[in-house]
């Protein structure tokens, strides 16, 4: 089920649409040389839109319970929605790059190459509100592309970053309520 759910993505799914399932626990037996009654195996899926997180939410399932009957056994599959697709609005975007250019120089922003799949617990606020989620480099060292990233236990964090972004934020929230919302 593991791999082939790995390569459902692989067939099923566009590459310009991008899908990346990630397998994250698979707990099984008790003893090397015991074979389990069970299996159990927890994923996060993470989209790019809300329609290809559906096709999914019930392609996987699909398969998880094929791949059990193909093998003369059962399987209980569940697929729980985490978190929506985190997405930026470009008017609040150009708001906060405008600011940090202004207020930081045109260097420090950098906008991102590809956008990142990660899951948000903001982005429920931005379904309700239109905004803009914006990462804040506090990688310790130069080299950030070298850098093990922030789920690493290896990830180390510049605190000094902490007085940027208190600046930033207010810049910010004094910005906005200074001036129309952009639309």
């Amino acid at each position: 089920m593991v791999t082939a759910l790995q390569t459902m993505v692989g067939r099923r799914f566009s590459p310009f649409e991008p899908v990346v399932v990630t397998v994250g626990t698979f707990h099984a037996g008790t003893l090397c040389n015991v074979i389990p009654d069970e299996a159990v195996f927890e994923a996060t899926v993470r989209t790019f839109s809300a329609e290809a997180a559906a096709r999914m939410a019930d392609e996987s399932v699909a398969l998880c319970e094929a791949i059990a009957v193909a093998h003369g056994l059962s399987a209980e599959v569940h697929f729980q929605p985490e978190y929506p697709v985190t997405y930026n609005d470009p008017a609040e975007y150009e708001f906060v790059a405008a600011t940090v250019r202004d207020v930081f120089g045109s260097d420090r922003f950098q906008p991102m190459e590809h956008p990142d799949p990660g899951s948000e617990d903001f982005s429920f606020v931005l379904q309700r509100v239109p905004g803009a989620f914006v990462f804040l480099g506090a990688a310790a060292g130069d080299d950030f592309a070298a850098m093990p990233n922030n789920h690493s236990p290896r990830a180390l964090f510049d605190d000094g970053v902490l007085v940027d972004a208190a600046v930033l934020l207010a810049e910010l929230a004094r910005r906005r309520l200074a001036g129309p919302r952009p639309r």
